[in-house]
């Protein structure tokens, strides 16, 4: 049978002990959620750029080979429609230079599957923190 009750006086030892786990607990769960808030963010942004930076550089690849072949086309046919095709396939630059960055149709197409991986990272982790939290 216990013989205490509940006014009787304790000792503080165990008190600090668990004071002090309960602050690093804490500080570590706020470590995890800042490490989740900046997961989920990138994993945001990369999300939705990720597509953009695709089928931009997908398309500005096409384009020249689309053009090519409407000019084989239409060469038999009319060569004052294959002369404006010819220009307006010559005012398609291979890259263009932003910023100091050179960016071109497989450039983009790289950093879009580049940030697909950024944003797989990103979910990882997330999930890594969210599992620890």
């Amino acid at each position: 049978m216990d013989q205490r009750t509940p006014l009787a006086p304790q000792s503080s030892v165990p008190a600090l002990h668990e004071g002090g786990s309960t602050i690093l607990h804490l500080i570590c769960t706020a470590l995890w959620v800042i490490c989740h808030f900046v997961a989920g963010f990138i994993q945001q942004i990369a999300e939705l750029l990720a597509p953009f930076l695709l089928i931009a550089g997908v398309m500005w690849a096409a384009v020249p080979t689309l053009t090519g072949a409407l000019t084989r086309s239409t060469a038999v046919a009319d060569p004052q429609a294959r002369d404006a095709i010819n220009t307006a396939a010559a005012a398609i630059p291979h890259d263009i230079i932003l910023g100091g960055h050179m960016l071109s149709a497989t450039s983009l197409i790289y950093d879009g599957i580049g940030l697909m991986a950024v944003a797989a990272a990103a979910s990882t982790l997330t999930a890594l923190a969210a599992r620890n939290m």
